[in-house]
């Protein structure tokens, strides 16, 4: 049968190129964004086998919800646009996430401790994003939100050029607003293998009906197999299963499974059948997590990359000695601006010199240890979003073994004409200089270094500096630089401090994503 939607365009803008798949309430086809360019979409349209208005409204609110949270956590998809077509379907356009899902990982084969570690807790932001909940108008303190679906087919699991893996939740189809007098749905919507006990019985849910699907997911990534098995696929059976029946440890299994009691425990925890046994929030499993994720993640190589790894990688432009000390006299010319404040602070420059504009970095700390830093391994990187406004972080780190790590961060507001040149000239150079200023002698700069950009980031960076200028701003620049510090907090940092402890060496070099 012919797919009437291929081929249309919507909002004379998104052209339908191919189906995708069905969601629990309706179509997803990847489209075209030919306003900017022929961008890869997922849209996803309302089943018309579900018609009333109830469902309309549900529909809005999953694209509503995945909006704002999107916002909020990098784990969960980005909605970007929504709207009717010509018969009055409802649609929303959501980020395009190739990949696959983590059902179709977990069928490949159990996922290892540290790949387990790095990938749970990611799931566990995006899910305490939505717990922690959205704004609505009308509402002074934010509504949390129930997934009630979490299981591994609404586990998108993609490959980031900086992140490596990076785990998002689908699927707010059926998830719920939790408002104080709002009535609950008596009837079960959700999955019967993953489904709490008390998402069964039809009662008022609350996150910790979530950590019970949560905790079967865990259990079936570390070993590949269900914890509970229904005698028959009905909800008479998957009923008496969640209600009476003890979920299976680990070693009954399979006994070569070598699994930390600490995790065994923790997963058996999440299943719990009353929710008052079971973890009370996400920031509880996050805290039991953290001495597993010491022991394992910090002796664990991230492979999973696009472009480039960890690893040490060739630059794509290195100054010549000449050219390279003109621009450093230039640069220890240099004054500390009398608009930013004597402190430890990291903020992006052009320069000019006789070469042209520099792209500099500077940055204020005490004058110990910047003497501390003159011999040590540069490191740096970039992460952009597009959404909801484009904005780059760049990361630079000053490491020795004897002082740990040195973050030096900064975020570049790319629909600015000082943000597209400074990531296009960083893509076309390969080259920027490191301006250190000691806070005892704030006017003058102390010692410069030059670091250089590895050859796939010189190209991300101009084709960020380009897509930025057409992208539109869908919010505020605040909520992207919160997205980004979030990520650098909680994934980069971790990632990066592994590999510099794992290969570092006092040379002072230099080297780049």
């Amino acid at each position: 049968m012919v797919d009437s939607n291929l081929g249309c365009q919507l909002a004379n803008r998104y052209e339908l190129m191919e189906p995708l798949g069905q969601g629990s309430m309706g179509r997803v086809y990847l489209a075209e964004d030919t306003l900017l360019g022929g961008v890869k979409v997922a849209v996803k349209f309302l089943s018309q086998t579900l018609p009333g208005e109830s469902l309309r409204q549900r529909f809005m609110q999953e694209a509503m919800t995945c909006a704002q949270l999107g916002q909020k956590s990098i784990h969960v998809v980005r909605v970007t646009d929504y709207g009717v077509n010509e018969d009055g379907v409802p649609f929303y356009v959501m980020e395009y996430l190739k990949g696959q899902s983590l059902s179709q990982l977990i069928n490949q084969e159990p996922l290892p401790i540290p790949r387990f570690l790095g990938l749970i807790r990611q799931l566990c932001l995006g899910l305490q994003a939505a717990h922690d909940g959205i704004t609505l108008k009308g509402q002074a303190e934010p509504v949390p939100i129930i997934h009630r679906d979490i299981k591994p087919s609404n586990i998108m699991i993609i490959q980031d050029p900086t992140l490596g893996e990076l785990a998002k939740i689908l699927d707010f189809g059926i998830a719920k607003l939790v408002q104080t007098g709002s009535d609950q749905t008596n009837c079960f919507m959700g999955t019967l293998a993953y489904a709490s006990p008390e998402q069964m019985e039809g009662l008022e849910l609350d996150n910790r009906s979530d950590i019970y699907s949560l905790g079967i997911l865990m259990f079936q990534m570390l070993t590949g197999h269900l914890p509970l098995r229904a005698n028959s696929h009905t909800f008479g059976g998957w009923y008496k299963v969640h209600q009476q029946d003890t979920p299976k440890r680990i070693s009954d299994v399979d006994g070569n499974l070598k699994i930390p009691k600490l995790l065994e425990d923790l997963v058996l925890g999440c299943m719990a059948k009353q929710p008052s046994d079971r973890p009370h929030n996400i920031q509880a499993i996050l805290q039991a997590l953290e001495p597993l994720e010491s022991r394992y993640v910090n002796g664990f190589r991230i492979s999973q990359r696009i472009g480039t790894t960890l690893t040490r990688v060739p630059v794509t432009r290195q100054p010549s000695p000449e050219e390279g000390l003109a621009e450093d006299q230039a640069c220890r010319l240099t004054v500390w601006p009398q608009t930013k404040p004597i402190a430890e602070i990291v903020f992006p420059h052009l320069l000019p010199s006789s070469q042209g504009n520099l792209a500099t970095l500077w940055a204020m700390m005490p004058g110990v240890e910047i003497n501390r830093r003159l011999i040590s391994t540069r490191y740096n990187t970039f992460i952009c979003t597009m959404s909801p406004h484009p904005m780059m972080l760049w990361l630079t780190v000053l490491y020795s073994s004897a002082h740990g790590a040195r973050w030096l961060p900064c975020y570049i507001d790319l629909k600015t004409s000082q943000g597209q040149t400074i990531a296009g000239l960083l893509g076309q150079t390969g080259v920027y200089k490191l301006l250190l200023f000691a806070l005892e002698n704030p006017r003058r700069c102390a010692h410069v270094l030059t670091c250089t950009v590895a050859q796939p980031q010189c190209s991300m960076l101009q084709e960020w500096a380009i897509t930025a200028r057409s992208r539109p701003s869908l919010g505020a620049t605040a909520t992207s630089r919160d997205l980004l510090r979030n990520e650098l907090n909680t994934a980069l940092k971790p990632r990066v401090l592994q590999k510099l402890e794992s290969i570092y060496v006092d040379t002072g070099a230099n080297w780049s994503e």
